[in-house]
């Protein structure tokens, strides 16, 4: 692109409006006042769109665009919030069964349109790194020019600059030295950088508050960065185990490295005889739990130097987990956020003939690891053909099994015995002993139950927090600079025998109009006119009638 002359003999780049130079305005209506927004300056977004780079510049540059980004993630990450997001519902709850026998068709829809994993899914990760590409390449392409165009501003300006900004006044003065001397001394006690050039001065106030916009934009493209850091691998874990009583397990989120042991759980309720609550709970009859805690311990997992060999666990922790009270080790930290008591573990049966009431054995199944064939002795065996852990008929008609939980266990045992070789099949669940191919002379009969605690830990570790708590605090400080200060500047120039004053500030004009009444009162000046408020006067002025 050509670049602009100006009169002045300086060449602006292309698209520049006021002269970088003299401050003579090149284009637009000469008798409006002068868009001070970006001091004139050419920006890249206006000057370069011949390259598919300069294309992707502009449009990510345009504030209309960053705003429409704005609204899609805003309306985005509202229907996130319409039902429970995955991480929310039970954890042995089944997503595509819970959406819609909780939501309904709605459920089941929000399901299939993948909205219950909604801030983890593609299009929302390409939304949010749309508006931090948009909010970066808007900052640079508007930042570095006004930075580039207020470090070197000039003192002395063009007359039509002068006489083209909001506040502009001429007075006509005898002892323009003394009463020049006099302005300036006043505005440095005002606390203004004043810089001179060939008689002309410019008084400067509170440049750093032009800065805030864009210390914002950095703080919310930290933020947006921690957020989309939370999706990378080791980044950020949020995890949900339960674990019984007596039991170690693998920590979800660590790669197998660290495994939990629950020694014991411990539930505290309220008494009854309680002063302050025991009406309540009398009243309710049934118990509250007062505290409740998990006694556990936190191996990790040794790297063993024989092959095939078993790898050694070494404890590393030990805490009491209580509610506000975590197991913290390395990265990680445990909290206690459920329990369940009583959960059936183990299920003892007996193999009964029907007609003698004999038994010939019994045997245990555990609820979560069955074994496939109990050997009873004496040729008589029992094979589990299938196991549902919470079962329930399906529409069909057919058996079920809700989640891996066993809420409600059922079996398909085969009975082999001696006089039965090629076995009889009963279906057993709790008060249910079916005989789906006819009656057979052979029952498995219940024996007894085995019971434990259960407790539901949450697991924890997040590297991203750093970033947001950054992003944060950077952009409050954006915020508190662009808000509370303004950039207020003055030019008092000596032309023809008179002194022209003219003022521009981006926002708070009291607070500049304040500033140079203070000038005009100690000197000669009279006070420039606010020309905003002088067309305001003269549009909303009653015109007179004419005959």
């Amino acid at each position: 692109m050509d670049k602009v002359k100006c009169e002045c003999g300086h060449a602006n780049p292309y698209g520049t409006v006021i002269c970088e130079s003299c401050g003579k305005p090149l284009e637009g209506d000469s008798t409006g006042l002068l868009n001070m927004r970006y001091e004139g300056v050419a920006r890249r977004s206006q000057t370069y769109n011949r390259t598919i780079i300069d294309k992707i510049w502009n449009f990510f540059s345009s504030v209309k665009v960053g705003v429409w980004i704005i609204i899609l993630t805003l309306v985005a990450s509202s229907l996130g919030t319409i039902f429970p997001q995955q991480m929310y519902i039970p954890p042995t709850a089944n997503p595509a069964v819970y959406y819609q026998e909780t939501h309904g068709f709605l459920g089941q829809m929000y399901y299939q349109l993948g909205f219950h994993n909604l801030y983890s899914s593609w299009w929302y990760m390409i939304l949010i790194a749309s508006l931090g590409i948009s909010l970066l390449i808007a900052s640079i392409d508007r930042v570095v020019p006004l930075y580039r165009a207020l470090k070197k501003q000039r003192v002395t300006r063009h007359e039509s600059f002068m006489k083209r900004q909001r506040l502009y006044g001429v007075s006509d003065v005898q002892n323009q030295e003394e009463t020049m001397e006099k302005a300036k001394q006043i505005l440095k006690e005002k606390k203004y950088n004043v810089s001179e050039e060939n008689g002309n001065v410019v008084a400067e106030k509170g440049r750093f508050s032009r800065w805030g916009p864009y210390v914002n934009h950095l703080g919310l493209i930290i933020f947006l960065i921690g957020c989309m850091l939370r999706f990378f691998p080791g980044m950020y874990v949020d995890e949900f185990v339960w674990v019984r009583e007596g039991d170690t397990v693998v920590i979800p989120g660590t790669d197998g490295q660290y495994f939990i042991e629950n020694e014991e759980f411990i539930l505290e309720v309220y008494d009854e005889e309680d002063e302050v609550f025991g009406e309540a709970l009398q009243r309710s009859g049934v118990p509250v739990a007062q505290t409740f805690k998990t006694r556990a311990v936190v191996y990790e997992r040794m790297e063993s130097t024989v092959v095939g060999e078993e790898a050694e666990l070494k404890e590393i922790a030990r805490h009491n987990i209580i509610v506000n009270d975590p197991m913290k080790f390395a990265d990680f930290a445990l909290y206690q956020v459920d329990f369940k008591l009583n959960e059936l573990n183990q299920m003892a049966f007996t193999l009964d003939h029907k007609e003698s009431g004999d038994t010939f054995g019994q045997f245990t199944v555990d609820l979560y690891n069955p074994l496939d064939e109990y050997d009873l002795g004496d040729g008589y065996k029992v094979r589990v053909l299938d196991y549902f852990q919470d079962y329930f008929f399906d529409e069909a008609g057919n058996p079920a099994t809700r989640s891996k939980i066993p809420n409600n266990p059922a079996f398909i045992f085969e009975m082999i015995t001696p006089d039965k070789p090629k076995g009889e099949v009963s279906f057993i669940a709790i008060q249910r002993n079916l005989e789906p191919f006819g009656e057979n002379d052979y029952r498995i009969s219940f024996a007894g139950i085995d019971t434990k605690n259960v407790t539901a830990l949450t697991v924890r570790k997040d590297h991203t927090l750093g970033f947001l708590m950054v992003g944060g605090a950077i952009f409050m400080i954006g915020l508190v600079q662009g808000s509370y200060w303004s950039h207020r500047r003055i030019w008092i120039q000596q032309r023809n025998g008179q002194i022209m004053m003219a003022g521009h500030a981006n926002k708070m004009w009291a607070s500049l109009k304040k500033d140079i009444e203070a000038v005009v009162e100690q000197t000669e000046l009279t006070m420039p006119i606010d020309q905003v408020e002088e067309k305001e006067k003269e549009e909303t002025a009653p015109k007179e009638e004419t005959m």
